[in-house]
């Protein structure tokens, strides 16, 4: 499992750490390794020109330490110091031993960034606050129109590494080296977008930092131990039966959807209940269906509520009753009163794009896009409830306030309609099957995204391509299980 510390526990950690250290040694490992993964990422580092971008402290100092490293390589290293009366000193001292050069605002900044073939950002730490400021905004501009790799220090300057929050200017890199810990804003957009291929650099943080992360990321390995596999002497009951209470006369295919989704989550049997039945039935004989309504359509270990259900408030709020797992979706969301889904005792799991999130919290999308993380703990909060928010990396908190679950399996070809749909009816069937709240949205979210990445293969899919794909990452994630990967997740 992938695990990011907030900065506090980070710095508290390094604090810890350097006291058991000699002065400096740390800072040399995290030297150490930027230095081997900017040659590694040009390939030749003798006769190569790099650019430092350095900051005040000792993500300056980082840089300075890797560019002397490859100065000594034969590499022709220049810093630029964006703060030389508080530039770190043993690192500029060294780079210069080394026989590189430095440059302030009155040197030829701009064509020394335009003839480099790397750019190492150092910039600002993982302190820095509310993007880029001064000097640093019309050199992050420089550095974007010239097209020159760049290499990160620990994260991109001018990101939040708590929140993954852009607040304004920032460098963007190709590749992040990060040392000790990943940090939230490496893993969640819109920072990540910002940090290009993400590298961590063992520091020896690991020996001191707490069991408990502020972020976590499930791995093939880890999801293949909470896939729910029949045993010998399991029969449908056992495995779970999830009911399904979806779609309307304007939304049938929603309904057909969601089943789909349920019929690969590994419940035994899905039961429908809604106006769909028909439309259901024609694709899925296998579906028990009824028109008694939730309450007497049978037994059943979870319910999934909401995918096209128009305005049918009295189907969400008869779910809403029932003492098993509900995952309420699309219109369930904004029909499910918050006092009954807070008064609720058996588990409720939420999943809104930002859009719907945005109008349950009462403020503009664009403020929960830009805010990932503090939108989907404020959620799960104000409902009591577990909250998947959905997007290009998925994010899924309980209301107790633990780790917040991060998946990046999806897929930009899962921005098509209905497939939100079969991710309702996957994470339903893995309630139905026995995983917690936070577990069927991890796994089922890891799921989908990697169903939508087998099916699409670099082309457009629709919704029931992905259900159909399920089965693929669902053996494939097994594999992994099993030791025997065959293709893995693209980018994990």
């Amino acid at each position: 499992m992938r695990t990011a510390y907030s900065v506090e526990t980070v710095r508290a950690a390094e604090r810890e750490l350097m006291a058991r250290l000699p002065e400096g040694a740390l800072m040399q490992r995290a030297a150490a390794g930027l230095a081997v993964a900017c040659g590694q990422l040009m390939g030749r580092v003798y006769g190569s020109r790099v650019v430092l971008l350095v900051g005040s402290g000792d993500n300056g100092g980082d840089a300075l330490y890797a560019g002397a490293r490859l100065a000594r390589r034969g590499a022709g290293v220049t810093a630029v110091l964006l703060a030389p009366e508080r530039t770190h000193a043993g690192g500029l001292a060294a780079l210069r031993a080394a026989g590189g050069t430095v440059v302030s605002g009155s040197g030829d900044v701009e064509g020394a960034i335009r003839r480099a073939h790397l750019v190492v950002d150092g910039i600002v730490g993982i302190g820095g606050r509310g993007g880029l400021r001064g000097d640093a905004v019309p050199l992050a501009e420089v550095v974007r129109e010239s097209g020159v790799a760049v290499v990160a220090v620990d994260l991109p300057s001018g990101v939040d590494a708590d929140s993954g929050e852009v607040p304004g200017a920032a460098i963007r890199a190709d590749l992040t080296v990060t040392f000790g810990t990943h940090k939230p804003g490496l893993l969640i957009d819109p920072a990540r977008e910002y940090a290009g291929t993400v590298r961590l650099v063992d520091i020896g943080l690991g020996e001191v930092l707490p069991g408990r992360a502020e972020l976590e990321a499930l791995q093939h390995a880890d999801v293949a131990r909470l896939l729910p596999v029949p045993g010998v002497e399991s029969d449908k009951y056992r495995r779970g039966v999830v009911g399904i209470a979806a779609g309307s006369a304007r939304y049938p295919g929603a309904a057909v959807l969601a089943v789909a989704g349920a019929l690969r989550g590994g419940a035994g049997a899905v039961r429908y209940v809604g106006p769909a039945a028909d439309a259901v039935i024609a694709r899925f004989p296998e579906v028990l269906v009824s028109d008694q309504g939730p309450h007497k359509a049978g037994r059943v270990q979870a319910w999934v509520v909401g995918p096209g259900a128009g305005d049918d408030a009295a189907t969400v709020a008869e779910v809403l009753e029932a003492d098993v797992a509900v995952l309420i979706d699309a219109d369930g969301l904004r029909l499910a009163d918050r006092d009954a889904v807070r008064g609720r005792t058996a588990p409720t799991l939420m999943t809104p794009h930002a859009g719907e999130a945005a109008a349950l919290l009462g403020v503009g999308r664009g403020e929960v896009e830009g805010g990932r993380l503090s939108a989907v703990r404020e959620l799960a909060a104000r409902y009591g409830a577990t909250v998947l928010l959905k997007g290009s990396t998925t994010l899924i908190a309980d209301s107790e306030g633990g780790a917040v679950r991060v998946n990046a399996t999806g897929t930009g070809w899962l921005a098509t309609a209905g497939s939100g749909d079969v991710l309702s009816g996957l994470g339903g069937s893995l309630l139905a099957a026995g995983l917690s709240a936070l577990d069927a949205g991890s796994v089922g979210a890891y799921l989908h995204g990697l169903a939508g990445r087998l099916a699409a293969e670099g082309a457009p899919v629709g919704a029931q391509d992905v259900a159909e794909g399920v089965r693929m990452a669902w053996r494939d994630v097994r594999a992994a299980g099993d030791g025997r990967g065959r293709r893995g997740a693209p980018g994990l």
